[in-house]
């Protein structure tokens, strides 16, 4: 049966628009329990109470008790470690998503839409829900956080900006616009996403090639770098469980280490499944492709929800509450070149300066996001190799041609 809720003991949370958000908690009731909240009207009349059980949802309009039931619902409370919940609002489409990780399409469990023929009624029913309440006197539900949007479609994971974007790009819903991304993570897609941001140039046309020389090449600083981090993220060394950062200026106390990291991935390597501290961030890929995996929360038993390549030119983003928690993969035959970027939003005043990932145990470390080698003296080492190798160069081509 569904808690019964006193309401004097309630502690009450508004939605920033009244009718529609989404909520998202942590539940640390033990296993068995359920865990629960109630959405009210002003009056804390007219409502919706919402019961997550181990394995089911049970969901009621108040004050009639009437039912809201997904047929389909079969999973609730989870045992999993690392997991989180969410339930949405949406007044204006008149539907209830609820869902286990990060709030979209993809982690739903539960979904209902109230009755056409009642539209009026419905609508004004939902619009008037302005606050969720919840137990004071119990810690079993922590809230995390109250998004102003509702869950309605699902959310593109690559973005563009203004002048490549096109009018098929946003009917098809399948790219995000570069003006529709939190603020922070615009300011972050403005500094990479220029036309001149890139790897090769006029000073060093031959700086990717030069990459692949060092990496492939014994004794060459990538090569001697990443068999250094074998074991940067387990005690059994991997190799292929590797790659190089290369940051670019200083940490300002904004972002979970420097905030500008350009990260090289050689053939066939990746990284551990990880999140990103919470903050915002924007990946662009200079050089070559990469293969993304997305999962809903940071676990072992997390199943990956979606996965996406991205080829040069291609930008992906991130936020507090999606695309968080990945797997990058070089599955290509060539070196993979990208830049990443992180920042805090500024509503943020308690930084995480640490990635969390998941070890080969299945156990949550924490990453320090530190710096191989700052980009300027990289770029000058580089060079430096690739000089070197040009005139060994020269004097083969000379020789294959006195030889003929």
């Amino acid at each position: 049966m569904p808690k019964a809720h006193n309401l004097k003991s309630l502690k009450s949370i508004r939605f920033p628009v009244r009718g529609q958000g989404v909520f998202v908690f942590e539940n640390n009731a033990p296993e068995g329990h359920l865990c629960a909240f109630t959405i009210f009207d002003a009056q804390r009349v007219n409502g919706i109470a919402v019961n997550f059980l181990p394995n089911a949802l049970h969901v009621t309009s108040l004050p009639t008790s009437e039912p809201l039931v997904d047929p389909k619902n079969g999973r609730g409370l989870v045992a999993t470690p690392g997991a989180y919940y969410w339930f949405s609002l949406d007044s204006q489409n008149q539907m209830l998503y609820a869902g286990i990780g990060e709030p979209r399409l993809e982690t739903i469990i539960y979904k209902y839409r109230f009755p056409k023929h009642l539209h009026e009624s419905n609508k004004e029913f939902l619009e008037s829900l302005t606050h969720v309440l919840v137990h004071s006197d119990s810690s079993d539900l922590v809230p995390l956080r109250l998004l102003r949007d509702p869950v309605t479609g699902c959310v593109p994971l690559r973005v563009k900006d203004i002048n490549d974007i096109t009018m098929d790009d946003v009917a098809l819903g399948d790219i995000m616009p570069k003006a529709n991304l939190p603020v922070t993570s615009q300011k972050l897609f403005d500094c990479i996403g220029g036309k001149r941001f890139l790897l090769n140039t006029l000073d060093f046309p031959d700086f990717y090639e030069a990459i692949e020389y060092s990496i492939n090449t014994p004794g060459k600083w990538c090569y001697e770098k990443l068999r250094e981090k074998a074991t940067e993220f387990n005690k059994q060394p991997n190799p292929s469980e590797t790659y190089l950062r290369i940051t670019l200026g200083t940490n300002n106390g904004e972002s979970p280490g420097v905030p500008y990291v350009m990260e090289i991935w050689p053939s066939g390597h990746f990284s551990p499944i990880h999140s990103h501290a919470g903050a915002e961030a924007v990946i662009r890929v200079l050089k070559g492709s990469i293969h993304v995996n997305l999962f809903p929360f940071l676990s072992p038993e997390a199943p990956s929800f979606g996965s996406a390549d991205f080829v040069e030119g291609d930008v992906m983003w991130i936020s507090p509450t999606l695309n968080q928690t990945h797997r990058l993969v070089n599955t290509s035959d060539n070196t993979c070149v990208t830049i990443q970027c992180y920042m805090y939003d500024e509503k943020d005043d308690a930084h995480y300066d640490y990635f969390d990932y998941l070890d080969n145990d299945g156990v949550v470390q924490q990453y320090d996001p530190d710096s191989d080698m700052d980009f300027v003296e990289f770029k000058e080492v580089i060079r430096e190799e690739w000089e070197e190798r040009r005139p060994w160069c020269w004097q083969r081509f000379f020789l294959l041609r006195t030889s003929r």
